[in-house]
This record gives structure tokens, C-alpha cells and sequence, in this order.
């Protein structure tokens, strides 16, 4: 009974001191917040937030309220971008003042991703992380000495799907984890069963369950962190201690392999092992070094497969946009090699495909959320300094004034033709905006784009037929902060005898 009244007791100071904080905040305001839904008094907006598939519902409030929609949680101002010229406007050409995160009691604290540079506050130790990745694929410049390496591993792809195309997933999974744990660490995956891309699709999954909206009361009152793990109600803790042993594996044992492999004079030249070179070498230093290696592997570990999946899709989907790009790939390539870098500015329809699944479904809908630093004025508006910014990533790709009509998969978009502009450009928007801007967008676009060019040099992408009739294919998307197609079932097949003997041909190579 009494540590059921002092759990109680602890959501009633959690409770005052957020009326508190809405009492100053009202108290400061200098100008009319943004219009959004009305919410209820002393909770706000709380009850109105959707539960998943967040940006749909916030792109119909856009429609009923602006393009800037402001929401109060619990006394927390929210303001939800969904226009990507406000995006542009304030985490771009402001980004000095939006470029911090929110503090996320559960993912962030309790488990540990706030040393991780997707939660990590803005500050010194986030321009360091920074500072690390450009010199490994800061430019497109930096790219060029990695491209033999994604070229190898998407080659190594191919031979997967021949293998085994139900496990497409799987495949993908494995081909991204060999791109970025050989430039993070100078690791080569075991093929089948490799610890440590087990090691980080676990973190990851639980990555994606700790940053769910409300699924944690401690991210509603944070102050529960504080309450030890045997009260009721407080099984987060021992949920949140089993997470954090796993992300500080994901980053401890690939590190102390850099480490050992140096010792011995054995390492294939990486990330992790040039800085632990170069570096002027102290604790925080190697802190940061190894935390922004686990940055790298865990941030496009699981970006890039979403991307790489959603083209699987979209190909059972749209085949006439399979059919078109593979002609464009036979008539400038042949059947005697498979597409490399070297071909991209001569595949103009296959470049516009490979933009088109970026926007048809975005692999971040929503980023990540910034957090300003100060109060700003913005269109006659105040947004007071501590609000959470949001930009509708999905929003902006699919406005009908941007990209007529937005749900038709149609790479012409991005093709200019007879003086016609092309759409914008979807990774202008989908890596992110300002100091906030995917650090490894330049690995994720040669990855992506090359997977889409090989597999469609080589394989046919179709809707099962089961007992003579096509199964058709409803595509459904999961929710969170990297969303991923939902479990499909489709037809991997090589498009000819000749294309299978040229990825055999490539194996035995290999």
C-alpha cells in the first residue's frame, strides 16, 4: 500500500511541476502561438497524438490548421512542420538555434542512445562525431576510395538473392551490415549467422521500441527514472538495464576487435583504426571515437535497408517502372557486365527511379525531432525555446502541388523533358536538414542507388501466382522512426540464363 501511494505521490509532483512549466511558459509569451487542435486543460494535446503512422494524422491536421501546427503535451510545446519550405526556413537557415534533441528519458537515459549521435545533445562532443565522419564519407569526394567496397558487397547481394530470394530481407540486412562494418571496424561478415549483425538488428529493434510515443510513462513524467526498479509499475528499468548491456555490446566488442587487429599489425584500414591513429589519444577522446563508430554502423544499418526493401516493393508493385529502367540499363550496358558507378550519368531513368522510391515512401517520415535552444519569432508566430520541431518528411513528398499526384509511383518526375523542370530533389529532405543532416547521406545514396541498378540489370521482381491467379500485394509500411515495409510476399527470379551465369560468373570471380 505505501509504495503504491508513493508511486502516486511521485506522478503528483510530476504533474506540478508541468503546470508549472506551462504556467511560465503562458507568462512569457510575446506573440500568438501556431493554430492546432485545442487540446484539454492542464494535459493539452496528449490525447489527440496518434498512436502510429504519426505523420498521416499530422498531414491532416496540416490540412485542417497550416502547414505550421503547434501542440501542447503535457505543457511541452510541439509545433509540427508540414511544409518543406518552413522546414528549410527554420532547421536549415536557423539550424544554429534548432539543432539540439530532446532529452528522451527512456531511449535516451535510461538505455544509453543519447551518446549516440542521432540522440545526442547539440555541443562539442556532437561537432567531434562530426568531425569523424566527414574525414571517412564527409563528400562524394571522401566516397570515391569506398565505392570498389559497395560495388563488392552489392555484388555479394546479388549472389544472396540467387541463393535464397525468400529471405530477401535477411539479404539486404546482411549486405548493409558488410558495407558499414568494413569501413567502421575493417570487419568481414561470417556469411551465415554473423554475431554482429545479429548483434545490431537487436539493438535496433529495440531502438524502435523505446522511441515509440507513449510507450514509456517515463517519457511522460520523467521523474520515474528515479524510482527504483521494484515499485509497481516500474519494469521499464529492468527492460531499460537489459537494453543498455546490448547497446554498450554493440559498441564495446567491435571496438576491442579494431584494437586486437592493430596489436597485431592485422587490420584492414577503417574508421575506428585511423583515428585511434591519428587522434591525440585520451579517455574522452577514444570515448567518442568508438561512440561514433557505433553511430555510423547503427545509423545506416537500418536506413538502408528500408530504402533497399521499399525498391523490392515498389518493383512488384509498378512493373512498367521495372520494365522501363531495365531497357535503359540493356540498351546502354548489354548483357555482359553488371552496372558500376561509372554509369550512373548515363542512366537517367534508373536515377529517376531510384529518387522516386526515396519520396514514394520516405525512410525516416518523420526524422528525428530538434529541439530549440531559444525563443524564435517565425511568419508572426512565437515558438518558445524548448520546442520540440517536427518536420512531415512524408508530407513534404507527397504534397500535390510538389509532386502531382504524389501516390502514383512515376520516376518520370525527376526526368526533365522538352524544357520541363524536374520535381525537387527528395534527398534534399529525406537525409535531414541543417547541423542535423544525415552524416553518412552520401554512403546511403551510392548504396541505395546501386542495389536498385544491379538487381535490375539482373533479376525480375514480380507478384506471386498461386495456382495460376496473381496475388496481389497491399503494401503497408510499419511505424516508428525508420519505418520499413511490412512482411510481403513477391517473385525474385533472374531475368535470363544469361544473367545468372553472370552473377555466377561474378562469384567465381570473387
Amino acid at each position: 500500500m505505501f509504495s503504491g501511494l508513493t508511486y502516486f505521490n511521485f506522478a503528483l509532483v510530476g504533474l506540478a511541476v508541468v503546470l508549472l512549466r506551462t504556467y511560465i511558459s503562458r507568462s512569457r509569451q510575446r506573440a500568438r502561438y501556431p493554430p492546432g487542435p485545442k487540446g484539454l486543460p492542464v494535459i493539452g494535446n496528449v490525447l489527440d497524438m496518434p498512436k502510429e503512422h504519426e505523420w498521416l494524422t499530422f498531414a491532416s491536421w496540416g490540412e485542417k490548421y497550416g502547414d505550421i501546427v503547434y501542440l501542447s503535451l503535457l505543457g511541452q510545446p510541439m509545433v509540427i512542420l508540414n511544409s518543406a519550405k518552413h522546414a528549410v526556413a527554420l532547421l536549415d537557415k536557423r539550424s544554429n538555434i534548432y539543432s539540439d534533441r530532446p532529452v528522451l528519458a527512456m531511449a535516451g537515459e535510461l538505455v544509453g542512445w543519447s551518446q549516440l549521435l542521432a540522440l545526442l545533445p547539440y555541443g562539442e562532443r556532437f561537432r567531434e562525431y562530426r568531425r569523424f565522419m566527414a574525414k571517412l564519407i564527409g563528400s562524394k569526394t571522401h566516397m570515391v576510395r569506398h565505392l570498389p567496397l559497395v560495388e563488392h558487397e552489392t555484388r555479394s547481394f546479388l549472389r544472396r538473392l540467387l541463393r535464397h530470394p525468400d529471405a530477401v530481407t535477411a539479404d539486404i540486412r546482411k549486405t548493409a551490415g558488410a558495407i558499414i562494418l568494413t569501413l567502421s571496424y575493417g570487419y568481414e561478415i561470417q556469411e551465415e549467422c554473423d554475431p554482429y549483425v545479429a548483434l545490431v538488428n537487436a539493438a535496433m529493434e529495440q531502438f524502435a521500441t523505446a522511441m515509440t510515443p507513449g510507450a514509456f510513462l517515463v517519457d511522460v513524467f520523467p521523474l520515474l527514472r528515479y524510482v527504483p526498479a521494484w515499485f509497481p509499475g516500474a519494469s521499464f528499468k529492468a527492460k531499460a538495464r537489459v537494453w543498455k548491456d546490448t547497446l554498450h555490446t554493440m559498441a564495446d566488442v567491435p571496438h576491442k576487435f579494431v584494437k586486437e587487429q592493430m596489436a597485431n599489425n592485422a587490420e584492414i584500414p577503417n574508421f575506428t583504426s585511423e583515428l585511434l591513429r591519428d587522434e591525440k589519444m585520451d579517455d574522452e577522446k577514444e570515448f567518442n571515437i568508438k561512440w561514433s563508430a557505433a553511430s555510423l554502423y547503427s545509423g545506416g544499418a537500418d536506413t538502408t535497408v528500408s530504402a533497399i526493401h521499399t525498391f523490392i516493393l515498389t518493383m512488384a508493385l509498378f512493373p512498367h517502372a521495372q520494365k522501363r529502367a531495365q531497357a535503359e540499363i540493356d540498351a546502354v550496358i548489354g548483357g555482359d557486365r553488371l552496372p558500376t558507378f561509372a554509369d550512373r550519368s548515363s542512366l537517367p531513368y534508373v536515377e529517376g527511379l531510384y529518387k522516386e522510391v526515396l519520396r514514394w515512401h520516405p525512410v525516416g517520415p518523420l526524422g528525428l525531432t530538434h529541439r530549440l535552444t531559444q525563443d524564435d519569432e517565425y511568419e508572426g508566430y512565437l515558438l518558445p525555446k524548448g520546442t520540440l520541431v517536427i518536420a512531415n518528411i512524408w508530407k513534404f513528398m507527397h504534397d500535390p502541388e510538389v509532386y502531382p499526384n504524389p501516390s502514383e509511383f512515376d520516376p518520370m518526375r525527376h526526368c526533365p523533358d522538352d524544357g520541363k523542370a524536374a520535381a525537387p530533389d527528395p534527398r534534399n529532405y529525406c537525409f535531414g536538414f541543417g547541423r542535423r543532416i544525415c552524416p553518412g547521406l552520401h554512403l546511403a545514396d551510392a548504396s541505395v542507388w546501386l542495389a536498385c541498378a544491379m538487381v535490375l540489370a539482373t533479376f525480375d521482381i514480380e507478384k506471386p501466382v498461386v495456382d495460376g491467379k496473381v496475388v496481389e500485394i497491399h503494401p503497408e509500411f510499419t511505424s516508428g522512426t525508420v519505418s520499413h515495409p511490412k512482411p510481403f510476399k513477391c517473385t525474385i527470379e533472374p531475368r535470363s540464363s544469361r544473367a545468372r551465369a553472370l552473377i555466377v560468373a561474378d562469384e567465381e570471380h570473387a
